[in-house]
C-alpha cells in the first residue's frame, strides 16, 4: 500500500481522512441522542458519552464544581472562587429543593482552635456570598472543621493548599 518512500498514495490518504470525518460525525450524532423517556432538559451530557440527570448531585459535582480554595491564613474569596460560586448560585437557583452544607477546612499554621476558627470563617464567607447573590440563608449551613476533614495530611505546600477549602455538599434531608 505504501510507495518506496513509505508514504500512502494520496488517493488512499484522502479516503482514510474522509472515513475518519464520517466516524467523528457519527460519534457526535450519537452523543446528542437522549435516553428513552427523558427530555433533553433532564439529561446533561458529559465527556465520554456518559449522561447524568440534570439537577442531580452528580450534575452539580461534574458541571458546577463544589470546591472553593483559599490562600494560606485567609478567608477571602479570589476570582477563581467567585467564578465557581457564581455557577453554584445559578444551579442552586434552578434547583431550590437542595439544601447545602458548607464544610470549611484549614491546613494552615496555628493551633487547632485557630484552624477551626479559620475554617469557620471560610465556610461563612462562602455562605455570605451565596446569600448576597440570592440563595436563601435557610438553605445553607456553614460549618468549620479545622483539620478534621482535610483531604490529605502532608507537609508539602502544594498538598496543604488543597486542604484550604470549602466543600459545598448538597443535602436532600439536611441534618442542620
Amino acid at each position: 500500500m505504501r510507495d518506496r518512500a513509505g508514504k500512502l498514495p494520496s488517493g488512499l490518504a484522502l479516503w482514510l481522512l474522509l472515513a475518519l470525518i464520517v466516524l467523528i460525525a457519527i460519534y457526535v450524532a450519537v452523543q446528542r441522542i437522549s435516553l428513552p423517556g427523558a427530555s433533553e432538559a433532564e439529561i446533561t451530557p458529559l465527556q465520554g458519552g456518559i449522561s447524568v440527570e440534570a439537577g442531580s448531585e452528580e450534575d452539580f459535582m461534574v458541571n458546577v464544581g463544589r470546591r472553593v480554595f483559599f490562600a494560606e491564613g485567609s478567608a477571602a474569596l479570589d476570582e477563581t472562587a467567585l467564578m465557581t460560586l457564581d455557577r453554584q448560585v445559578e444551579w442552586l437557583g434552578k434547583y431550590p429543593q437542595w439544601k447545602v452544607k458548607l464544610q470549611g477546612s484549614a491546613d494552615d499554621p496555628g493551633d487547632p482552635q485557630a484552624q477551626t476558627a479559620l475554617s469557620q470563617k471560610r465556610a461563612e464567607a462562602v455562605r455570605d456570598y451565596l446569600v448576597a447573590k440570592g440563595i436563601a440563608r435557610e438553605r445553607l449551613l456553614a460549618k468549620g472543621y479545622g483539620r478534621d476533614k482535610i483531604g490529605t495530611d502532608c507537609p508539602e505546600i502544594e498538598c496543604q493548599s488543597q486542604n484550604r477549602r470549602v466543600i459545598t455538599n448538597l443535602q436532600e434531608t439536611p441534618e442542620f
